[in-house]
């Protein structure tokens, strides 16, 4: 089982996302933080599971649309251990949806 650490910022990106959520009123916001917190905790037995970012880094999909989030990390698989460096919303990150072609 990896370990698992969040980057000091990883804490600004939550109030951040806090932010965000209590100006568009959505209900019960710290069940977002809940459902992120909830999918990295994935990345314990499942290290690789993201996809493949710049410099070594992996990006690891939460959710989508209005729930969508990416994280970024890097695992050293020297000391077996999962680096959160940020989370952003999936707009936020350049992953909004592509318009719809008729």
């Amino acid at each position: 089982m990896s370990r698992i650490e969040l980057a000091a910022e990883v804490g600004d990106d939550f109030d951040r996302i806090l932010d965000h959520l209590a100006q568009y009123r959505v209900e019960n916001p710290a069940l977002r933080i809940r459902e992120i917190i909830e999918a990295l905790n994935v990345l314990e037995f499942n290290p690789m599971i993201g996809r493949p970012a710049n410099n070594g880094k992996r990006e690891l999909v939460i959710g989508r649309r209005s729930h969508g989030y990416v994280a970024l990390y890097r695992y050293v698989a020297e000391v077996d251990t999962v680096f959160v460096l940020a989370v952003r919303s999936q707009r936020e990150a350049g992953y909004a949806p592509a318009p719809v072609e008729w």
